[in-house]
């Protein structure tokens, strides 16, 4: 059997205010071509779908369409998990739809799939958590944990004492007792699957291992697995990595670089070839860059400007340092700006303190004064007149009507 794991594919996220959409849209088409040229059998997707509860028609719309193009009039079947950023009902709000597609969606870790046909293949069994499935004849056993906070699980199991040493390993007996449980689902001759969205202890995730909790999630050990799985998708983790000590035990990471933390990621799905009770081949396939995430930095004014001019064609976001002895101007900043329209921020790095930016006590200074160097010192650039002839207005309508 063929398998292909991803997760977090985030759509909707914005980067500083801007659309990643024709990126992921990008990818979803690649992902697709990549699933018909491996001939999948069964694509899981571990959580994360969305980048919040409340995702844009356009994402929501781009993800039915990317499933119904996977599905192959229902020949493969997909299988989705909520992570902590869906909403898991409006996730599985179209599961009855998606279901003769061949498409099953779990939304909390209680969640029970109706038995039936879908697509072309079949779940024969199912309960809290778990399915089996008979896809192109082969049995699949499949343990589905998404996000399992308290709420989702329907049930309280933290300590509450306002510690987090105690509150993390409530939490670590708690998926313990889950994953154990059931494990009792999984049958000798099928092959055997766990998808779950969580963090797992001694992964790299945005360089807080260290800490009991990551992300507003307490870390786990990875032998809270089932040691009968064949394979372990995980979701979560931007950053693709196997679980230490489980090799068979993997996150795919996120398919865009959804931040500059993220740019030395090498982005990728999984393919796994599976047969029951046999061994279980993991390939890496890359994800291209479909427009990096870059940091400029330059020693002038003058610099940036050039640069701009000479990058202006490169599909990239930028964030620009500059070196200088003053703010940076908004001329300056709209010709920068003009020039390369994919620009996130300006900042400038001071190479000595503007001497006249914090001069004399403050009660010396006149208003307009106070104003303009409280907005430099904020947005490290000046006010525009427009914007200060705005706030002064309102500050004056405010006083006429005390």
């Amino acid at each position: 059997m063929k398998i292909i794991h991803t997760a977090d594919w985030h759509l909707g996220k914005n980067l500083e205010g801007h659309s990643r959409l024709p990126e992921q849209k990008k990818f979803l088409q690649d992902f697709t071509d990549i699933c018909r040229k491996e001939k999948a059998d069964l694509i899981l997707i571990a959580g994360d779908i969305y980048d919040n509860y409340n995702p844009p028609a356009m994402a929501e719309q781009l993800f039915y369409d990317t499933l119904k193009q996977l599905s192959r009039h229902g020949a493969c079947m997909i299988v989705i998990i909520s992570g902590n950023h869906d909403n898991p009902d409006r996730l599985t709000a179209s599961g009855p739809l998606a279901r003769e597609h061949g498409i099953v969606m779990a939304g909390t870790p209680n969640t029970v799939i109706p038995v039936g046909a879908y697509g072309q293949n079949e779940i024969t069994q199912s309960g809290p958590g778990y399915i089996h499935a008979t896809i192109h004849g082969e049995k699949v056993n499949l343990l589905l944990v998404p996000f399992p906070s308290e709420k989702r699980l329907g049930e309280l199991y933290l300590e509450h004492t306002g510690k987090d040493e105690e509150n993390a390993d409530a939490y670590t007996r708690r998926m313990r007792h889950l994953f154990s449980d059931l494990s009792r689902h999984f049958e000798e001759d099928a092959i055997r699957l766990v998808m779950s969205h969580l963090f797992v202890l001694n992964t790299d995730g945005d360089g807080s291992e260290r800490s009991v909790q990551l992300g507003g999630s307490y870390l786990l050990p990875g032998d809270i697995f089932p040691e009968e799985a064949d394979y372990i998708a995980l979701g979560h983790i931007h950053k693709p990595q196997k679980v230490p000590g489980k090799n068979n035990a993997r996150y795919s990471g996120s398919p865009l670089h959804y931040n500059q933390r993220e740019v030395s990621f090498c982005n990728q799905v999984l393919s796994i070839t599976l047969t029951a009770n046999g061994p279980c081949q993991i390939k890496e396939i890359s994800i291209p860059v479909y427009k990096p995430i870059e940091l400029w930095k330059c020693d002038s004014v003058e610099e940036a400007i050039a640069r701009c001019e000479r990058e202006k064609e490169k599909d990239s976001w930028v964030y620009l340092e500059i070196k200088s002895n003053h703010y940076i101007h908004e001329e300056e900043i709209k010709t920068m700006k003009r020039l390369k329209a994919d620009i996130l921020s300006i900042r400038p790095v001071l190479s000595q303190e503007n001497p006249g930016a914090h001069s004399g006590q403050m009660e010396d200074l006149p208003f307009e004064v106070l104003v303009r160097n409280y907005y430099r010192k904020k947005f490290q650039t000046e006010m525009d007149e427009e914007t200060f002839s705005l706030l002064m207005e309102i500050l004056n309508d405010k006083g006429d009507s005390l």
